[in-house]
C-alpha cells in the first residue's frame, strides 16, 4: 500500500434517511473511494450486501453498472427506493439474507459493508438500528459467510470489496478469501475515531482483550478479492493508506466510525 492522505465526504445532499437506517458514515465513504477505483461500466453487474440508504449501490448505478441491492431491514429496502427515485436511477432491490436472495446468480463486482463491531450477545439482533453494526462477540457473523460464499458469487475476473473494522481481523478475513480461491490484500487502511457504538461498548471491549485501555482510534480497512479467469476487466486498484494513528483532533472532513 502506498501512503496517501485521504479525504473522505461527509455528505450526500438530498439523501433519504428513515429511521432506524444506518446513515453514511466514515465507512461509507471509504468504500465508496475504493468503489470510484474500479472500471464499472454498462456491462457490470453489481451486487450490493446490506445496502443500507442504497448510497453505494446508487453510485455503481450512476456510472451504468446494473445493480443488486440487498438489506435484512425493510426500512432499509424502502430508503433505497426512495433514493434511487429521487436520482432517477434504476435499482434491482431485494430484502432478505444476501444468500438466499442471489441464489444462482452471479456477479463482477460485489461490494458490502457488513456488520462488523463485536458485540456481547451471541445472538444477531432480528430488529432495530443494531442490525447495521452488532455481528456477534468476534465481528464476524456476516464477514464470515461472505467470504465462504464470495468465490460462487464472482464471474472471472470478478472483485469482491469489502470494509470493515481491524477489530474482528484484518487477517483473518484475507486468510479465509485466500482459502476460498480467491487472490485477496488489503488496499486501503484509514483510522478514525470512535463512535457512539464502540464508546457504548469500551468496557467490555477492553475485558475481552480486543481493544487497548482508553483506545479511542479505530481502524478501518478496505479488502479487495478478486476471482482470477479470462475476464480481467476490473483488476486495476490503487493503494492508499493513512500510516497510524492521527495525532491531535478529528481531521476535517474525516468523520468518525461506529
Amino acid at each position: 500500500m502506498t501512503s496517501t492522505a485521504l479525504s473522505l465526504g461527509t455528505s450526500a445532499p438530498g439523501l433519504v434517511v428513515l429511521p432506524g437506517v444506518y446513515r453514511p458514515q466514515a465507512d461509507t465513504w471509504f468504500l465508496a473511494e475504493a468503489l470510484a477505483r474500479e472500471r464499472v461500466g454498462p456491462q457490470t453487474e453489481m451486487l450490493e450486501i446490506g445496502t443500507g440508504t442504497g448510497l453505494l449501490a446508487l453510485l455503481g448505478a450512476s456510472r451504468g453498472a446494473s445493480v443488486t441491492a440487498v438489506d435484512v431491514s425493510w426500512p432499509a429496502v424502502v430508503t433505497a427506493r426512495l433514493n434511487a427515485l429521487r436520482r432517477r436511477l434504476p435499482l434491482r432491490l431485494a430484502h432478505g439474507d444476501f444468500a438466499a436472495r442471489t441464489a444462482g446468480r452471479s456477479f463482477d463486482l460485489i461490494i458490502a459493508n457488513p456488520p462488523y463491531v463485536p458485540a456481547p450477545a451471541t445472538q444477531l439482533p432480528s430488529h432495530g438500528p443494531e442490525r447495521a453494526w452488532d455481528a456477534g462477540p468476534d465481528g464476524r457473523a456476516i464477514i464470515d459467510r461472505i467470504c465462504a460464499s464470495a468465490a460462487t458469487r464472482l464471474r472471472p475476473g470478478g472483485v469482491l470489496l469489502m470494509v470493515h473494522s481491524a477489530l474482528c481481523g484484518t487477517k483473518a478475513t484475507v486468510n479465509r478469501l485466500h482459502r476460498a480461491g480467491l487472490a485477496a490484500e488489503v488496499t486501503a487502511n484509514v483510522f478514525v475515531p470512535w463512535g457512539p457504538v464502540l464508546r457504548s461498548r469500551r468496557a467490555w471491549l477492553e475485558r475481552q482483550g480486543l481493544v487497548a485501555e482508553a483506545e479511542e482510534w479505530e481502524e478501518l480497512v478496505t479488502i479487495r478479492a478478486a476471482r482470477l479467469g479470462s475476464t480481467r476487466r476490473r483488476v486495476r486498484a490503487n493503494r492508499l493508506s493513512r500510516p497510524g494513528r492521527p495525532a491531535g483532533g478529528t481531521p476535517a472532513g474525516l468523520c468518525v466510525g461506529r
